[in-house]
C-alpha cells in the first residue's frame, strides 16, 4: 500500500463547516483550530474521531537560530491547543536534522552550522519552548481553559540528536533507506523545485526527508505518537513519515489493526500578511520570541502595527479568545478604526501569551516611556525592569560618571549623539529630551533631582531615539 497515494491533501476548510455559536471551550481540537484558520490540510478526515480522545502529537523545529520567531508561533499555537485539551504534545528540536538543513521552501542550500552553534541554538530553543508552554498554560487558564476533569499531560521537549547520534551509515541504510522509494522522494515539491535550478540539490538535503520520516517513526514507536503537525511546506516530509511507519509495520507483520495503527498529518498555512510578506518579518528582520533579541516593547509594537485587513485573522490564530468574542472586538474596532482597538487587544493577548503577565506589564511600561508620556506615574524600578533586557536602548553608568556631568557629555557617552557638539546642535534645535521633558540649556548639568527615584535617566533625541540609563 502506497501511503503517498492514500494521504492526498484535503482542503479541510471545504471538508468541515462549523457554526461558531456551537464551539465550546472543550470542542474537538481539530474543529476549533480549523475555525481559527490554523488548519490548512489533513491526511485523513478520520483525524476528527482520533482526536476526540487524548492522543499524542508532535511538531519539529530545526535550531537554525538561538530563538524561534513570531512566524513559529503558528505551529506552537497548534501544539498549545492540543495541550490544553489533555493531549500529549511533543516539541522536537532538530539537533541532528539542524546540521543537515531542510530544503523545503528554499532555492539554495543552507550554510552549515558548527556543532558549537548548534548546541547553543538547541539549548536556547529548548528553554524557550518550555517557557512558552508554561506561559501558555497560565494564559489558557485565565481564558477559561481550566476544566479540572482534564488530565493535562506535561509537554515533552525532545532532541532528535539523541537517536541519530549513534546511528551508523549502515544503520541508516538498513533502518530507513531500505523502506524509501526514490521515485516518491523525487516527487516531493521541495526536491522538484530544486532540481529545476542550475544549483540542483545535494544528496545531504535530498536525504533530509528520510531523517524527518524516521523522527515520526521513532516517536510513534517509542512515544505512541499518532499525529505530526507542521507548516504547509512540510507536507512532503510528513507523508514520508506516514509511509515509513506503514512500511516498517508491514515488514514486522504487526498485529495492530489498521484503525489502531493509523497515523495522521496536519499542516498549518504559511502565514502571509495582506501585503504578501511573511508574518513576523519587519524590514528583513525577524521578530524573535526571545526578549533579549526582540524587546517586549518591539514585540508589542509589531503587533500594534498590524493592518486592519489582518488583525481579525490574527486574533483568531494567536489568542484563545472565543470566535464570538473576536467578532465583538472587530465590530467595535470598525466603529472607530483609528483607535486601533483590535490591534491593542491582539498586542495585549499575544504578548501575555508569549511573555507572560510580567512581560505584558513591561511592554506597557516601555510604551508609556517611549511614546513621550508622563513618567511621574512610573517608579525607577518599573522603568529598569521594563528595559533591562533591551540591548539596543538600555545602558548602565556609574553614578560618579553621571552626577555633575553636562548633558552633552552624557549624550555622547551613551551614543544619543555622535559627539558633544552634535548633542548641542540637537538641544538648540529643540530635539533633545530628558525624562520626556525638553532640554533647552546645552550645558545642563545632571543632578540627583534629575534622576527618577535616584536610579534612572531617560534620554530622547528626535521623535523616537531613546536611551534608558540605569545609575549604578
Amino acid at each position: 500500500m502506497n501511503i503517498f497515494r492514500q494521504s492526498q491533501k484535503l482542503n479541510w476548510t471545504h471538508v468541515l463547516k462549523i457554526n461558531t455559536c456551537f464551539i465550546s471551550t472543550y470542542s474537538n481540537v481539530v474543529k476549533d483550530m480549523t475555525q481559527r484558520g490554523l488548519v490548512s490540510n489533513i491526511t485523513s478526515p478520520e483525524i476528527i474521531e482520533k482526536t476526540n480522545k487524548p492522543t499524542t502529537i508532535y511538531c519539529g523545529v530545526d535550531p537554525t537560530a538561538k530563538s524561534l520567531h513570531l512566524g513559529n508561533l503558528v505551529t506552537l499555537m497548534g501544539l498549545l491547543h492540543f495541550h490544553i485539551r489533555g493531549h500529549q504534545t511533543i516539541a522536537l528540536v532538530g539537533g541532528a536534522t539542524g546540521s543537515i538543513g531542510d530544503p523545503s521552501g528554499r532555492k539554495s542550500e543552507r550554510v552549515p552550522l558548527s556543532q558549537d552553534i548548534l548546541r547553543e541554538n538547541v539549548a536556547g530553543i529548548e528553554r524557550q519552548i518550555h517557557r512558552f508552554f508554561k506561559n501558555g498554560a497560565s494564559y489558557a487558564n485565565r481564558r477559561g481553559f481550566n476544566d479540572s476533569t482534564l488530565d493535562t499531560r506535561e509537554p515533552k521537549v525532545l532532541n532528535n540528536f539523541d537517536w541519530f547520534s549513534n546511528m551508523s551509515a549502515l544503520d541508516f541504510l538498513s533502518s530507513i533507506g531500505r523502506y524509501a522509494r526514490v521515485n516518491s522522494m523525487l516527487a516531493k515539491e521541495s526536491v522538484k523545485s530544486r532540481l529545476e535550478t542550475t544549483q540542483g540539490i545535494s544528496f545531504t538535503e535530498f536525504s533530509y526527508q528520510l531523517l524527518q520520516a524516521y523522527d515520526f517513526w521513532y516517536l510513534h514507536h517509542h512515544h505512541d505518537c499518532r499525529i505530526q503537525l507542521g507548516g504547509n511546506d512540510q507536507w512532503g516530509n510528513i507523508t514520508a513519515g506516514i509511509d515509513l511507519i506503514a512500511r516498517k509495520k508491514k515488514k514486522k507483520d504487526d498485529t495492530e489493526s489498521e484503525s489502531e495503527s493509523k497515523v495522521f498529518g496536519i499542516t498549518i498555512p504559511l502565514l502571509l500578511t495582506s501585503t504578501g510578506e511573511k508574518f513576523g518579518k519587519s524590514a528583513g528582520n525577524a521578530i524573535w520570541l526571545d526578549e533579549y533579541m526582540t524587546s517586549v516593547f518591539d514585540f508589542y509594537q509589531f503587533l500594534m502595527k498590524t493592518t486592519d485587513e489582518d488583525v481579525g485573522k490574527y486574533l483568531s490564530m494567536f489568542t484563545l479568545l472565543k470566535e464570538e468574542h473576536v467578532s465583538e472586538i472587530m465590530a467595535e474596532h470598525q466603529k472607530y478604526p483609528e483607535k486601533r482597538f483590535a490591534q491593542k487587544k491582539l498586542a495585549d493577548e499575544t504578548t501575555e501569551l508569549v511573555h507572560g503577565i510580567d512581560g505584558l506589564r513591561k511592554a506597557k511600561t516601555a510604551t508609556q516611556v517611549l511614546f513621550g508620556e508622563d513618567l511621574s506615574t512610573l517608579s525607577g524600578d518599573q522603568i529598569i525592569e521594563a528595559f533591562k533586557t533591551d540591548r539596543n536602548r538600555f545602558i548602565k553608568l556609574d553614578r560618579s560618571a553621571v552626577i555633575g556631568s553636562s548633558i552633552d557629555i552624557i549624550a555622547s557617552v551613551t551614543n544619543a549623539a555622535k559627539s558633544k557638539s552634535d548633542a548641542q546642535k540637537k538641544i538648540k534645535a529643540g530635539g533633545f529630551y530628558l525624562n520626556n521633558q525638553k532640554i533647552t540649556n546645552v550645558k545642563h548639568v545632571i543632578e540627583e533631582n534629575d534622576l527618577i527615584d535616584g536610579k534612572v535617566l531617560v534620554l530622547r533625541t528626535g521623535k523616537s531615539s531613546y536611551y534608558l540609563i540605569q545609575i549604578i
